[in-house]
C-alpha cells in the first residue's frame, strides 16, 4: 500500500508540470519586421502579398509587402518549400526566424520554415505585371485593384500620412475639431453645382421633401463652422464635399476632401494668411520626414525635379500681391492665354433651394470687356499659374478681389469705386488656387443689405441671427486636400491621388 500511494503521489506530482511547447510566433508587419533591432533568432509571422519570387536550386527566395511601407521583406526558404502556386500577387503566411542579412540590400531578412499560401492569384490575368512600370492613365483603369501598385501604395500612405499632419498642425495650435454634415440645406459656395439628396423611389412615400426642405451634399462646411465659431474660437474640419461639376479635367472631382478652418478675433488678412503658409509647410516637412521613401518614389519616376521644386516652396516666404497688381501683370504678360475673359460677360450666381438667381441684369455688376485683360476679370487656372511663375514659382497670396467675384459672406473693403473684398487666394506652383479664403462680413447691417440685395435675407436668417448676438471680427479658409497632394508630390491628374475617384460619368464601384 505504501509503495502505490507514493506512486501515485509521483503521478499526480508529473501531471501538474506543464508539458514543453513551441513558443507561438510573434506576428509583425513587413514595416515592424524591417526595422527589428533585434535579430537573435526570434521566432515571427508575417502575412502579406508576394511581390516578386525567384527559385534556385536549393534556395527559395520571396519578396512580400503588406502595405505597411514601400520596401518589401525578403524571405528566404529551403527550395522544398516552393509551390507552383507561389506566384506574384498571390496572399501569403510565412513563419520563421527573422535573422541579420548578408546582403547589402536589406539589414534583415526571414528564414522561413513554414510557408503557407492563403490566397491563390491568376498571374496571367492579373492587370499588373511583375517588373512592369505601369503608367498611370493604364492603372486608372483598375479602381479595386490599382492600390497593389508601389506608386498608388506610397500615395496613399503619404495621403494617410498628411490626414494625421494636418490633425496634429491644428490641435497643437489649438483648433477645435468639429464634424459638419454632409446633408445640408444651404449652398455656400452660391455656385448651384449642387448634388440634391431624395429617398428612392421604392420608400418615398409623398411628394413632400423628407427634410421638409430641398437637402443636398454639402459643398463647405464653412458656414457651419462660423456657428461654431460663436462658441470655438478656433475651429476646424475635415471631410468630403461634394460638386455636380460637368468636368473630367486634371483638377476637378465630383467627390473630394476639404479642410476648413474658421477663426474669431481676427481683423486682418494676415492673420488668415498665417495659418494657410504654416498649414502648409508644417504638414509637408511632417511628410518628408515621417515616409521619405514614398515621396522619394513619387519624385522620382512620377514626377523628376518636383524634389527641388518642392524645396524651394519650403524655403521661401510666401509672396503677397493684390488682385490689382495682379491684373497689370497679366495685361504685361507676353504668353497667351486660352481663356479670354474680356470677350465675357460676368455673372454672379446665388442658389437658393435648388433654384439659380442670377443678378447679373442688376447693370451695376455686370462688367464687358473690352480687347484687353481688364480689372473685374475672374482668374482661371491658366492665369493663377502664370502669376505663381511670374513670382519665381513660389506660393503668392492674391487679396482683395472685387466684389462682385465672390460669394456674399466676405467682408467688404468700403474702397469705392473699385469695390473689394478682404478675400485671399493661395496660388502654388502646378495647380493654381490651394487655398481659398477671406474675412467673413461680420457687420450686421452690411451684410443685410447684401442678402437683401440678392432676396436671400429669408433663406439666411439664421446667419444674420449670428450678428445679432455677440457677433466678432473672424475669418477663415478652405484647402482641397487632394490639390495639396498634386501640389507636393507632382501627381498631374487629381485622379491619382485619391482611392476612389468619382467624376461626371464616373462612380466605379
Amino acid at each position: 500500500m505504501f509503495g502505490a500511494g507514493c506512486l501515485l503521489r509521483a503521478l499526480r506530482s508529473c501531471s501538474s508540470i506543464p508539458c514543453p511547447r513551441h513558443k507561438p510566433s510573434a506576428k509583425l508587419s513587413v514595416r515592424d519586421a524591417l526595422r527589428a533591432q533585434n535579430t537573435n533568432g526570434e521566432r515571427v509571422k508575417v502575412q502579406g502579398w508576394i511581390r516578386s519570387v525567384r527559385s534556385q536550386k536549393e534556395v527559395l527566395f520571396l519578396h512580400i509587402n503588406d502595405g505597411s511601407s514601400l520596401e518589401s521583406l525578403q524571405i528566404v526558404a529551403d527550395s522544398s518549400l516552393d509551390s507552383r502556386e507561389l506566384a506574384f500577387g498571390c496572399s501569403v503566411e510565412v513563419q520563421g526566424q527573422l535573422v541579420k542579412s548578408p546582403s547589402k540590400r536589406q539589414n534583415v531578412e526571414l528564414k522561413a520554415d513554414k510557408i503557407d499560401i492563403v490566397g491563390n492569384c491568376d498571374v496571367k490575368a492579373f492587370p499588373f505585371k511583375y517588373k512592369k512600370r505601369h503608367p498611370l492613365e493604364y492603372v486608372r483603369q483598375y479602381p479595386h485593384l490599382r492600390c497593389r501598385t508601389n506608386v498608388l501604395s506610397s500615395i496613399l500612405r503619404i495621403r494617410s500620412e498628411a490626414t494625421a499632419a494636418i490633425h496634429a498642425f491644428f490641435k497643437d495650435s489649438g483648433f477645435v475639431h468639429i464634424h459638419t454634415p454632409i446633408l445640408t440645406s444651404n449652398d455656400c459656395e452660391g455656385a448651384g453645382e449642387l448634388f440634391q439628396v431624395e429617398p428612392s423611389s421604392t420608400i418615398r412615400v409623398s411628394e413632400e421633401n423628407f427634410f421638409d426642405v430641398p437637402a443636398f451634399l454639402t459643398v463647405s462646411g464653412q458656414l457651419h463652422l462660423e456657428v461654431m465659431a460663436g462658441a470655438f474660437t478656433q475651429v476646424f474640419t475635415f471631410g468630403p464635399t461634394f460638386r455636380a461639376e460637368n468636368s473630367q479635367s486634371r483638377r476637378h472631382l465630383a467627390e473630394f476632401y476639404m479642410v476648413e478652418a474658421e477663426m474669431s478675433f481676427i481683423e486682418s488678412l494676415q492673420d488668415v494668411m498665417q495659418v494657410m503658409e504654416g498649414l502648409f509647410k508644417a504638414t509637408t516637412v511632417k511628410l518628408l520626414s515621417n515616409c521619405p521613401e514614398d515621396v522619394e518614389l513619387c519624385h522620382k519616376f512620377v514626377a523628376p525635379g518636383q524634389k527641388d521644386r518642392l524645396e524651394h516652396m519650403l524655403k521661401n516666404n510666401f509672396l503677397i500681391m493684390s488682385y490689382t497688381e495682379a491684373v497689370e501683370i497679366l495685361k504685361q504678360a507676353s504668353q497667351n492665354f486660352t481663356f479670354t475673359p474680356e470677350r465675357k460677360a460676368l455673372e454672379w450666381k446665388q442658389v437658393v433651394s435648388g433654384a439659380s438667381l442670377c443678378i447679373s441684369a442688376l447693370s451695376s455688376l455686370v462688367i464687358f470687356f473690352s480687347s484687353s485683360f481688364q480689372w473685374g476679370a475672374d482668374l482661371h487656372t491658366e492665369h493663377e499659374k502664370y502669376l505663381v511663375k511670374h513670382c519665381g514659382n513660389v506660393p503668392v497670396f492674391v487679396i482683395n478681389y472685387p466684389l462682385v467675384l465672390k460669394p456674399f459672406y466676405m467682408r467688404d473693403n468700403e474702397d469705392s469705386p473699385q469695390h473689394t473684398v478682404a478675400a485671399v487666394d493661395l496660388l502654388v506652383p502646378g495647380v493654381g488656387e490651394l487655398f481659398g479664403g477671406s474675412l467673413r462680413e461680420e457687420r450686421y447691417h452690411f451684410l443685410e443689405q447684401q442678402l437683401a440685395r440678392l432676396g436671400l435675407t429669408d433663406t439666411y436668417q439664421w446667419y444674420l441671427d449670428l450678428r445679432r448676438f455677440g457677433s466678432v471680427p473672424h475669418g477663415g479658409f478652405g484647402m482641397g486636400f487632394e490639390r495639396y497632394l498634386q501640389c507636393i508630390l507632382g501627381v498631374d491628374n487629381i485622379k491619382d491621388v485619391i482611392p476612389f475617384p468619382r467624376f461626371t460619368h464616373s462612380c466605379l464601384l
